[in-house]
Formats: C-alpha cells, structure tokens, sequence
C-alpha cells in the first residue's frame, strides 16, 4: 500500500523534488519528500542584533524591521579636542568616541534600507536622514557586489559578501548610547510593495509555483528548515500544495474539479463504503491568537484574535513573521478558525482505479454531495483507489482590526545647522582679562543636537579644533522692528517679532524679580534686550513686548535693527565662548561648524571690535553754567565689573586708572583734553559757537564708545 499525503511541503522542496511526485505507485513517499517537521520562524528572531559566529539570515521579502547580524566591527576609537581657558585659566580636553561596524541584514538582495532605529530611536530618518554622525554604506547583495573598502583596509582579504545585503558603519559617534555600539534595527525594503505568499514560495524552492491571494507587506524567511517556513505560509493564507509535473503547485482556491463517485468496491473481501464522520466541536479552538508585525507600530509585533461561541477550552496561537495590517491579521485569525472548524468533517471516498490520477491537493465534487473538497491523501489498495476529503471553506470576508494606540518613534529632522557667533559686554560681574568671542548655534530642525566647532584667527590660514558646539540654542531673525525707545526705561509701547528658527523653539514669559536676575536677555541685532512678553502668533513667530533696551551697554544699538537681523537669547547652556588673544582686536574671526545635517561646513564671521573688554561708555551727562560764561561738563562713569550698581555709589572702576578722553568741538574746530576725573571745562568761546562734548572712558583693552552731549549756549 502507498500513501501520498500532500497537504505541506518537507526540506526536500529546497532541493530537487524530480520524479518523486509522480512514483506514487509501490513506495512510501511522505517521508522521502518531507523529512521530519523542524520548528518554523518565530517573531522574536528578528528584534534582537546578535553577533554570534553561525547566526541565522533571514531572506527578506517585502519591507520588513530586522536588527541583522554584527559580521565585522572595530574597537572603540577614542578622539580628544582642546579648548583654550581664559587668561590664566587651564584649557580644557573633552573626549569622545566612535567605532566603525558592519551588519549583515539578508540572505538575499535587496532594494534599499529606509529607517534605522538605535536602542528604539530614529538613527535614520525616513527622509534617509542621520540624527547622529556617522559613515554610512549599503551593500544591495548582487552578485558583483565588490569588497567594502573600510574592511578591506582593515583586514586585508575580506569577504565581499555577494548575494547577502549588509550595511557598514563608519565612524559611528557614541556619546548618545553611551560610548557603546547601540542596538540597531532597520527597515528593509527587498521588494517594491506587496508580496504574494506564493512568490515567496517560489522563491524560497523553485519547484513551487502558483498564485496563492494573500499578500503581505513583508516576509523574513528564517527557521529550521523550507518545509517549515512554507507550512507557515499555507497555514497563514489558507493554501495547500498539489503535484505539478515535477514540482509543486500552491493553491488557496479549487480552480479545476474532478467529479468522483463512490463505487463500493469490495477489497480483501470488504466492502469499502461511503463514510462521514464528524469530530466533537471541543476539538475546535476556542480562539485563534495571530502574532505579527505591524507597520503601523513601525514594525512592533501585533497581535489579532478570531474567539467562536460554544463549547471548549483550547486556544491555537500561531506566530507568523509578516508584515499585515491590522485588518488584514484579523481576517487571517478569522479565517484559520473557519478552516478549524470545517476540518471537524471528513469524508472518504472509495473509487475505482481510474482515480487513481487524482492527487493530493486536488479538488473533486462528489456525487450526491454539495460543495467542493480537497483531497488530504489517496490510498491505493488492489483496483480500489480511497480519498480522504475535508471540505473546502470559502474565503472569509474582510475583517477590520485596530492596530490600537500607535505611539511611533519620532522622526524629527535634524536640519541645517544654524550658527552665530559674536562679541557682547562680558554677562558675568567678573570683568574679563581677553577678547571674549561667543558661539551659538541650532538646527533648522528639532533634532539637531550639535556641531563640531572651527575657528581660524588667521583668515583662513590656520584652523583651531574647538570641539562641539554646547546645547541648542533659541534663535531666529527679526520679522518686525521695535522703533527706539530710552534705554532708562521700560518700553511699554514698541514690540519686536521675532521668527524663530522651527516652531518647536519656545519663549517664556519673565516678571520683574526674573528680569532682575537677567532672565530673557537676548541680541537683537546688535543690542542687548531683555523683555517680559513672549506671546506665540502661530507657527516659530513670536511678539516680544515689555522692553528693557540697550543692556550691558549696549544703547549706541538702539534702533538700527533692521527685518532679517539676527535673534539670539542668550543662555549659559547653549553658549560656547573663546577667551581669544589681543591680537584679534580690530580683526575678523571666522568660525565654521559642522553637523549630522550638513552637507557642507557652515561658517561664520565674527568682527572683534573690543566689546567684551572695553568699559561702557559714561553716562549722565550734563552741562552747568559758570560765572564767567564757561560750562562744566560732567559725568557718571560705568564699569564692566559694576553693572547692577546696588549700593548707589559710583561702580567699581576695574581698570587700572580712571581715564578719559574728551573731545571738545565748536565752529568746526575740535581740541582733545585727556581727563583723570569725570568733568571738563568747556571755555566761553566754544559756548557761544554750540559746542559738542564726546566723552570716552580709557580702559586696559581699549576706549569706549562715545557718550555725546550738546552745551547749550
């Protein structure tokens, strides 16, 4: 006696199947063909990266989440940079870390990689964007696939790993995962759209053809062996597989039937009969669970449940490594429960010899009897051919699924960088003892976290590493210009708009105690602005109002803003500053960033005119007539180690000599006086032609600029 039974394909559909089908008659072929059922591919393979010598590769169908396998990687690579201390003050070496690494991601080529997640996160955006500095290469798997030249260089003869899709790191910086080489994972995109399972069969054993329905967004085939990963995928779509020539033929519907008849034919001296039995419904699953991958929870394993009324307790729960929608699962757990329950029949046929070229996986009607059924096996005994039949269940109607509260990984872009660099009176009561040069920078996008720093005081000829750039900073431009107002009191009336570089930048709100402490102080083109207002309008546009002006003194700035200057709140946090030379007075610096978003370094230019180390100009200027028709012009001073000036008295002078240089002018005719106290004489003469004072303080570093005056005649 020999039996066929053909409802899965063995390990031997990985290798030639021949003329095994056809020799039906005389030897037992189950075996031959299938071999001994190994376990299928499971859902977790895929989530976790391994490194281990002789780990599986799935071959990739569709788009599909995979972490892949570390094939080569080097050890950590350490960088320092220097940066320079203040007068006196000892520079400072920051360290960091990168490490360069491949990882092997299918067993067969692919089209393309899209996201990349590190320990959960976006590496990689959808845009192919890189939220962290790296080298980044694919390798497709063709078969002219040449040797990565990174590897090569380090290891010589290396492997060009032909036919298998992997992808190389260089340079990955660390400092975001903790000076290790992260967990990733990665969307591979093998095949454009959707796949039919069949093509996934046939690809997977060549013997294999036919056009089973369902499709699947992804497919990593992986596992104990072809019989198993392709049981799983009739088990799934509903499908079985059917002798065809010499290879196998996966259906899911009865196409073509054959009509049989039962002929009661006597065998041994038996008569073989009819028969029709029916299986207890407790044999039936209570519920089938379906696990799979969601694309809708960027890959995330999914879960769909299909639950029938009535007795029972047992539960199937089948894990299938695809991608589907939550829907499409639904109706595959649906689907596989109506199939459970129409396999409760069985019906057995006894037909003449002329059956015998009936198969398994074919479809017969038979007489006397509705629908369609699908022949499980066919035994062959003297001139009587037996069918054993389940019937064939009809496709079940599409079910709707959520794939419930998706809560993805954000995909912000990292953008441009933005960078500013400038020189403002020193923010500390401190007075400095050198040039002090100002770095910020952000991105055009929320995710930008930092940039390597550049700056050259030379033009161009020479270049400092200046490690990276400090926190992101609140920036933008002008949109619309306050018009000028005193810088002794609080202006209630002007407003600037500010357009802030993307709209997940944000401004607060300061009272009069945060005011004090010197919160909200912004460069608003050239000045110095706290203000006590930030009202969002929509989008990065911002409405300051509540004005202090000219801080730090910085008066001489007011009103010669103009729309498109820049705007920069000034934040201990986000500011990188450069204790820079004398030499620089007078001179321009440049200063060139580098980010994960740039194409190409941004630069900047910084003019050093002294600001940072040269006194404030003085104030309180006035003019008191004398007896005998001269004027004196007196003065308060302003010290850079004295701006909160909290005792009423005259501010610290923090420089070496209290020094001024005056200018008087007066029909055209100018003269200059050096002072070491804070008044001059103006004489009648130059009263009488409308004179003009200019008064500058002397300080270490440099003057200050001019605080003027007009005496009246």
């Amino acid at each position: 006696m020999a039996t066929l039974v053909l409802t899965a394909v063995g390990t031997a559909v990985g290798g030639p199947i021949g003329g095994a089908i056809g020799a039906l008659i005389g030897q037992s072929v189950d075996h031959t063909l299938f071999g001994t059922r190994k376990e299928g591919p499971r859902l977790v393979e895929l989530a976790v990266q391994t490194s281990s010598y002789g780990a599986q590769i799935p071959k990739l169908f569709g788009t599909m989440r995979v972490a892949g396998t570390v094939i080569w990687a080097t050890d950590l690579i350490e960088s320092r940079s220097t940066s320079r201390g203040g007068k006196g003050q000892p520079s400072t070496s920051t360290y960091s870390y990168a490490a360069s690494f491949a990882v092997l991601l299918s067993a067969r080529a692919v089209l393309g990689v899209g996201r990349i997640w590190a320990e959960g996160k976006l590496l990689r955006g959808a845009a192919g964007d890189f939220k962290t500095a790296t080298g980044f290469r694919l390798h497709l798997g063709g078969e002219d696939q040449a040797v990565d030249p990174l590897i090569a260089s380090a290891e010589g003869a290396s492997p060009a790993y032909r036919g298998c899709a992997y992808a190389v790191f260089e340079m990955l910086q660390l400092a975001d995962f903790g000076n290790r080489i992260p967990s990733l994972t990665f969307e591979v995109i093998a095949d454009e759209g959707v796949v039919l399972v069949s093509t996934i069969a046939k690809a997977l054993a060549v013997e294999v053809s036919g056009a089973a329905s369902l499709a699947v967004g992804g497919f990593a085939a992986s596992g104990g062996s072809v019989r198993a990963v392709l049981e799983m995928l009739g088990q799934a779509g509903g499908a079985w597989f059917a002798p065809a020539g010499a290879g196998l033929l996966m259906r899911d519907a009865a196409g073509a039937t054959v009509a049989v008849a039962d002929e009661g034919f006597a065998v041994s001296g038996k008569g073989v009969r009819r028969a029709r039995a029916v299986a207890a419904i407790e044999t039936v699953p209570r519920t089938v669970t379906v696990g799979y991958y969601d694309a809708a929870r960027d890959y995330q394993a999914g879960v769909q449940r299909a639950r029938r009324p009535g007795a029972g307790v047992r539960d199937l729960s089948v894990e299938v490594p695809a991608v589907l929608e939550a829907g499409a699962a639904k109706t595959v757990a649906e689907a596989m429960l109506a199939r459970a329950e129409a396999g409760r029949v069985r019906r057995t046929v006894a037909a003449g010899f002329g059956a015998m070229a009936i198969a398994p996986g074919a479809c017969v009607t038979v007489a006397g009897e509705g629908g369609v059924w699908r022949v499980a096996d066919v035994s062959i005994e003297g001139m009587v051919t037996t069918l054993g039949l389940v019937p064939l269940v009809a496709a079940s109607l599409p079910a709707t699924a959520t794939s419930g509260r998706v809560s993805g990984a954000v995909d912000a872009v990292v953008g441009a960088t933005i960078l500013r660099a400038f020189e403002v009176p020193g923010l500390e009561e401190t007075p400095l003892r050198a040039p002090r040069m100002t770095v910020v920078a952000a991105g055009s996008g929320a995710a930008w976290r930092q940039a390597a720093l550049l700056y050259s005081v030379d033009d161009g000829v020479s270049w400092v590493a200046a490690g990276a750039t400090a926190a992101p900073a609140v920036l933008g431009t002008i949109a619309v210009v306050a018009s000028g107002a005193p810088a002794t009191l609080v202006d209630r009336r002007g407003v600037f708009e500010i357009v802030l570089a993307h709209a997940d930048m944000e401004l607060g709100d300061a009272d009069a105690a945060a005011l004090d402490r010197g919160v909200n102080l912004a460069l608003v083109g050239d000045e110095l602005v706290q203000f006590a207002r930030a009202e969002p309008l929509g989008g990065a546009r911002w409405r300051l109002s509540g004005l202090l002006r000219g801080r730090r003194g910085s008066e001489a700035a007011i009103g010669l803003q103009v729309a498109e200057d820049r705007f920069v709140l000034l934040q201990a946090e986000a500011a990188r500053t450069f204790d820079l030379p004398l030499s620089v007075l007078g001179r321009e610096v440049r200063v060139m960033a580098s980010g994960v978003g740039d194409a190409t370094p941004v630069e900047t230019r910084c003019v050093m005119r002294g600001a940072s180390v040269v006194p404030p100009s003085p104030v309180h200027l006035g003019s008191f007539a004398e007896a005998d028709g001269s004027a004196t012009v007196k003065w308060t001073r302003r010290s850079r180690a004295g701006w909160r000036w909290i005792d009423g008295v005259d501010a610290p002078l923090s420089e070496e000599v209290e020094a001024y240089r005056v200018t008087v002018t007066a029909g055209g005719t100018a003269r200059e006086v050096e002072m070491a106290v804070p008044f001059v004489a103006v004489t009648a003469a130059e009263r009488a032609a409308s004179a003009s004072v200019a008064v500058r303080q002397r300080g270490v570093f440099g003057e200050s600029l001019a605080a003027d005056l007009i005496v009246p005649a």
